[in-house]
């Protein structure tokens, strides 16, 4: 991709090819009335378990002539050199230095990262009540034959990003590409084998509990502490799936009525 001009392309088709795909929950959730329901997804062989941290999704694309967007979850927001950056949720103020000294590669890569704290977010009180920011690395995609998917009109490239078509980096090789570009990942809590998850509801709400009482990213001891959820991914990232406190509280609350 010598000579890449990020000013030439089709914006809307990298916008569309970069975003982060939905994770779905652990527990199905009923659309009619957003309960959980009593079927998990399927894991097999050992299960990673990672905070999930509750502030804004945002990305940077490092392109291997060296050139970068940052972009939220839905939208682009400043490529390398810009003047002017669209002030959203302050992902361009905050990630902007990080970005400019992310290395570039012999391939194009998306860094999937977690904004939170000051105002971000509903509950970025519970990282910090004095306004500070963090940020946590969550994913790395890597994308072969960019040029080529740019090209693609908008519903191939949505059903190639739904349908898994994104590669991303496998855990062994996560970490070394977060040491490599300076930050830190979304804290890893614990290995599990698939068999010893729980499938049931209730359980499954004592069990996040148990192994996350309280976040473990909190910005200063002014935060309340109280964890969004857990993330589960098998080692290669093939099977990925969240389970959230409000929902498991959601469910059973009204179960309970």
């Amino acid at each position: 991709m010598t000579g890449f001009d990020v000013r030439a392309i089709d914006l809307r088709a990298l916008n569309s090819l970069t975003k982060y795909p939905s994770i779905p929950t652990y527990h199905q959730l009923d659309p009619r009335n957003g309960n959980l329901v009593e079927t998990a997804i399927a894991f097999d062989g050992p299960v990673i378990a990672t905070e999930k941290v509750d502030g804004t999704n945002s990305r940077i694309i490092v392109l291997p002539d060296g050139t970068y967007v940052l972009g939220s979850r839905e939208e682009l927001l400043y490529a390398k050199g810009d003047l002017i950056g669209n002030p959203s949720q302050g992902i361009v103020e905050n990630l902007r230095p990080l970005a400019d000294r992310l290395p570039a590669g012999d391939r194009a890569r998306v860094y999937y990262l977690e904004l939170y704290g000051a105002k971000i977010g509903g509950q970025a009180k519970q990282y910090s009540t004095r306004g500070a920011v963090g940020w946590r690395l969550f994913d790395v995609a890597v994308l072969d034959d960019l040029a080529d998917r740019l090209t693609w009109p908008a519903q191939q490239i949505s059903a190639w990003r739904e349908g898994g078509g994104q590669t991303y980096l496998a855990e062994d090789d996560l970490q070394p590409a977060a040491d490599a570009a300076g930050v830190d990942l979304t804290p890893r809590l614990f290995t599990i084998d698939a068999a010893e998850l729980p499938t049931d509801i209730e359980k499954m709400h004592a069990f996040l509990g148990e192994r996350l009482p309280r976040t473990l990213v909190a910005l200063d001891d002014s935060g309340q502490g109280r964890a969004e959820g857990i993330v589960l991914r098998s080692p290669d990232r093939s099977v990925i799936a969240k389970a959230r406190f409000q929902d498991y509280d959601r469910t059973l609350r009204r179960r309970s009525h």
